[in-house]
């Protein structure tokens, strides 16, 4: 099955609905068998443990919300006078009780100002929610393209196996013929260990990037057997142009915006504070005394409370406009980091597609040649070997640059927030 790294990703970053409800639904399980793309990021959105806490997150900004919503309580006040004191006022006789209410009176609009802050702070969250949800996605891919390369390693790590066994036999016969030195077959015996210990190497690399994949959902026991990719297909690039103009539609853009509402939020609820708020209380005053009673009625207001709110007025008038220069210096370098991205992606594609249609087919014809004059006695035992090696080496030179591009694909796809146009070109194994 083809690797389809630039489509399925990203038209599964798009599910932030999962988010919302993970926290009440249980991860699949992945079955046995090959693993798709779409199945390791499906098994991801419902399992990530870092996915899972931003359900989590909302819901206490939500609350948050609420609580910024409420006004101030109104209080009860019992304030009990000359009382317990000597001659006149000795016990209770002539204690004054008064029983008052009071409620602080919110002016300059703090309570509207103070919910938008708190909104938007949520809609802050949700946009960073986002964020990390294509991170983890980003890296599930980073994953899988690595199993997929560690795939292909054990793949030419058995092929350099059977080279060295039939290098072996080779020699075998020729020792046994009285053509070779008896120490060529020793030569060719230390070489099939080490080329066995080299597939050893990969086949435990392979095990460690099969579990390190199946963390991202949570699971210490991968249930699937290999991942069902062609790290050969390889997509080519559109123009530059016109990945920059999909920079800003990234949430890594968008959250600038998000943050400018927040400051926005946070400005206004600073410049509320110049108007005072008011306290006005009403209640009874019994005179023990003379058994009487009356109305009480209070009033209080801070004074100069405008000049003591100018310091949060400028820090939140600072802080909206950092935002604005943050944006301008990620900006910069998310251009010049999708630039590097961008050529290196391109260069990747040239040196596979150079190892494929020019290197490759002249090192296994070399090899075959060397081969047979061996056979012959016209080639000796090191000329053999090495064109082994660099028919492996170059094998293997593949299996990076396709790697490499497909890595590359990724991270482009993870700063642009879109698949990455171009028509795909297969490259063959070989």
């Amino acid at each position: 099955m083809m690797l389809l790294f630039a489509r399925v990703p990203v038209a599964c970053m798009g599910s932030l609905a999962l988010l919302l409800i993970a926290p009440t639904i249980a991860a699949e399980p992945v079955e046995s068998g090959d693993l798709s793309l779409a199945q390791a990021i499906s098994a991801a959105l419902a399992g990530n443990p870092e996915l899972l806490s931003s359900a989590y997150t909302l819901r206490a900004a939500d609350a948050r919300i609420a609580q910024a919503d409420l006004g101030p309580n109104p209080e009860l006040s019992v304030q009990l006078e000359d009382f317990a004191g000597t001659g006149r006022v000795r016990g209770v006789d002539a204690a004054q009780a008064t029983f008052a209410l009071s409620q602080v009176i919110e002016l300059g609009g703090k309570r509207g100002r103070r919910r938008d802050a708190a909104q938007a702070e949520r809609n802050l969250l949700e946009i960073e929610g986002e964020a990390r949800q294509l991170d983890v996605l980003a890296e599930v891919t980073r994953r899988y393209i690595h199993l997929a390369t560690d795939q292909e390693q054990l793949k030419l790590a058995r092929r350099a196996t059977e080279l060295a066994q039939k290098t072996l036999a080779g020699v075998g016969q020729r020792v046994t013929a009285a053509k070779s030195p008896e120490v060529e077959l020793h030569r060719a015996r230390i070489a099939l260990t080490r080329v066995k210990v080299e597939q050893e190497h990969a086949e435990h690399k392979l095990l460690s990037s099969r579990r390190k994949l199946a963390a991202m959902w949570g699971e210490n026991d991968p249930r699937f057997d290999a991942v069902s990719a062609d790290l050969f297909s390889l997509r080519r690039p559109g123009e530059f142009e016109a990945l920059v103009t999909r920079l800003k539609a990234n949430p890594d853009f968008i959250r600038f915006a998000s943050q400018a509402r927040l400051r926005d939020a946070e400005l206004r609820l600073a410049e509320t504070r110049r108007m005072p708020n008011v306290q006005v209380g009403a209640g009874i005053r019994r005179l023990q005394e003379t058994q009487d009673e009356a109305f009480v009625m209070s009033f209080s207001m801070p004074l100069f409370s405008g000049a003591r709110s100018a310091g949060a007025i400028a820090e939140a008038s600072a802080r909206r406009e950092q935002v604005a220069a943050d944006e301008q210096a990620a900006w910069v370098r998310a251009q010049a980091q999708l630039f590097e991205l961008y050529q290196e992606l391109r260069h990747s594609l040239t040196a596979a597609e150079t190892l494929r249609t020019e290197v490759l087919p002249q090192m296994e014809s070399v090899l075959a040649q060397t081969e047979y004059a061996y056979r012959r006695g016209r080639y000796s035992y090191l000329e053999w070997i090495d064109a082994q090696r660099e028919l492996i080496d170059a094998q293997r030179s593949l299996i990076e640059a396709a790697a490499n591009a497909h890595r590359y694909v990724a991270e482009i796809e993870r700063l642009t927030g879109e698949p990455l146009a171009g028509a795909p070109s297969a490259v063959p194994a070989n």
